[in-house]
């Protein structure tokens, strides 16, 4: 009887998981020098005067130095390409790699044929896994709390305070590298305005400078090695071994794609999973490529393996799809940020 209950298809697709999600954490390598990129967008901002109501937001994965460039939702790739060069590349030269979620933006034939131009690999996370791109939401997350901050203690328009805010996260202690980004990013602590009329600080030039950057860049290193090591620890206490053989079938998991499906008139009750699904191939050691239905060409076919349940087969199942439609107001972007300020 019991053996029946655990193979009942609808028990399957309906139940809720009460196991600890499946896949340990796979923390990105730590890369070997500086501006090895993130980047994400918050969007739904209140409109400037500037017509401003975006916020693109590219942090260097080593040193933890971001930059908050304003622009508009509507802007052309063209126009967000340009920008590009201007604040990044200008800057910092031509990034080694992108890691970024699966905006269109960014998966788009010009952006693709920019970076390949440019020598740079991109990365994407895979289908409604921003984890993937976690230091990306966590800074977000900071320059969120700083804006409400300045908008109720200044008033007016957000970007008029972006660069001040843009400083301040710079300069401010960051735990996983134990320094402030600026430090990192160019060896030395920066002068501010609180330190204008402090002398006697210490001047480095030529090859000291040098070396006290590689020795900067040598702690970050170690320093993200130890945080990472901690959280892998941490997160893998509550997370369980789960790997597919190509063949395999799977439910997915569709609580993440809220707003994006819809199931005919069940609404609120419709499965938590959908499928099954073949496993045609897998994706590096958390990630699988399924054989999706027509319905869901629209949708990157690749996915992490806690949004994947294992399907047990048995003679009396008779498979049926649900009644799937794409929202038509679908872009799409997964995970898009939308922010809202009173003023």
């Amino acid at each position: 009887m019991w053996l029946n209950l655990a193979k009942c298809i609808t028990c399957q697709q309906v139940k809720a998981e009460h196991q600890a999600p499946a896949g340990k954490l796979r923390p990105l390598s730590i890369p070997e020098w500086k501006w090895e990129i993130t980047m994400d967008f918050i969007v739904g901002l209140p409109r400037t005067l500037r017509k401003h109501d975006a916020i693109w937001v590219i942090v260097d994965r080593l040193t933890k130095s971001a930059h908050f460039l304003p622009i508009r939702q509507g802007d052309s790739l063209d126009k967000l390409a340009e920008l590009y060069v201007a604040e990044i590349v200008r800057l910092h030269g031509v990034p080694v790699s992108i890691v970024s979620d699966r905006d269109p933006r960014f998966t788009s034939r010009f952006w693709g044929s920019l970076q390949r131009a440019l020598g740079t690999k991109l990365h994407f996370s895979t289908a409604f896994h921003p984890q993937t791109d976690g230091q990306s939401e966590r800074t977000i997350q900071t320059l969120e709390d700083m804006m409400r901050a300045c908008t109720m203690e200044f008033k007016g328009n957000w970007d008029d305070h972006l660069p001040l805010m843009e400083f301040a996260y710079n300069n401010s202690f960051h735990s996983s590298i134990s320094m402030a980004p600026y430090e990192a990013l160019y060896g030395r602590r920066c002068r501010s305005p609180v330190c204008w009329d402090i002398e006697g600080l210490q001047q480095l030039e030529g090859p000291e400078l040098v070396q006290e950057t590689v020795k900067k860049i040598q702690i970050v290193k170690k320093c993200l090695k130890a945080a990472q090591d901690r959280r892998k620890s941490y997160v893998d206490k509550h997370r369980r071994e789960m790997e597919y053989e190509v063949g395999d079938k799977v439910f997915l998991k569709v609580s993440p794609w809220k707003g994006i499906l819809r199931f005919g008139r069940q609404g609120k009750l419709s499965p938590r999973y959908i499928g099954p699904y073949e496993i045609i191939e897998r994706i590096g050691p958390l990630a699988y490529r399924l054989a999706l239905p027509m319905e869901l060409l629209q949708i990157y076919d690749v996915f992490h393996v806690s949004l994947l349940r294992r399907y047990r087969s048995h003679p009396s199942h008779v498979i049926r799809e649900p009644e799937i439609e794409i929202s038509e107001e679908l872009t799409y972007m997964e995970n898009q940020r939308r922010f809202w300020i009173e003023v």
